[in-house]
């Protein structure tokens, strides 16, 4: 089973805030799929479902971004998900808006969602997908920036940058997670 997880922040506080794009690429994935995230457990709501003829578990923990973690690994124990079927979907403020980067593993790089997997997994070794969200001009901090909406000059990028990261999360199930990279990459 293949384990694609987007982290954000839970409630409508936070919904489409910057902070909540692999939420939104989840919440997009379901939708064209017209599957529910209808599972409520391990402090995440999440679906099973399959891509052709493999089983996927979408997750969006609900812990809140700093902890999520500690959602992620029950899951994936109580489901025998192994690291290497992971793949996470979070916001990145080095990458502009729009631009997607995949990786293999890499450390938290500041976003602490990921440092929060990281020590709970005890491992770098999970698949990314970085989502550019920009950063903020001076006088908006980081904080306010994140917890921030997008600009509509930023929404069809954003847009684009979802439909990628699906189309990504796609090929992944039929292709070695190098292959995908290369071609989403560029």
């Amino acid at each position: 089973m293949k384990c694609i997880v987007g982290l954000g922040n839970p409630g409508r506080k936070y919904a489409k805030t910057r902070h909540n794009i692999g939420f939104m690429v989840i919440d997009e994935m379901a939708k064209r799929y017209k599957w529910k995230l209808n599972k409520k457990k391990f402090n995440g709501i999440y679906a099973i479902e399959a891509i052709g003829t493999e089983k996927v578990l979408l997750l969006e923990p609900q812990t809140f971004m700093n902890l999520s973690g500690e959602s992620l690994q029950p899951l994936i124990d109580f489901y025998d998900i192994a690291i290497e079927d992971i793949v996470v979907i979070y916001d990145d403020l080095d990458l502009p808006p729009g631009k997607i980067r995949l990786r293999q593993k890499g450390g938290h790089g500041g976003h602490n969602g990921i440092r929060s997997i990281i020590d709970q997994l005890g491992t770098k070794e999970f698949k990314r997908i970085r989502v550019g969200i920009g950063r903020p001009q001076a006088p908006i901090s980081v904080t306010d920036y994140v917890l921030g909406k997008f600009s509509d000059e930023d929404t069809e990028e954003i847009e684009n940058s979802i439909d990628r990261s699906i189309k990504a999360c796609e090929a992944w199930m039929n292709k070695p997670f190098q292959e995908v990279m290369n071609e989403y990459n560029q």
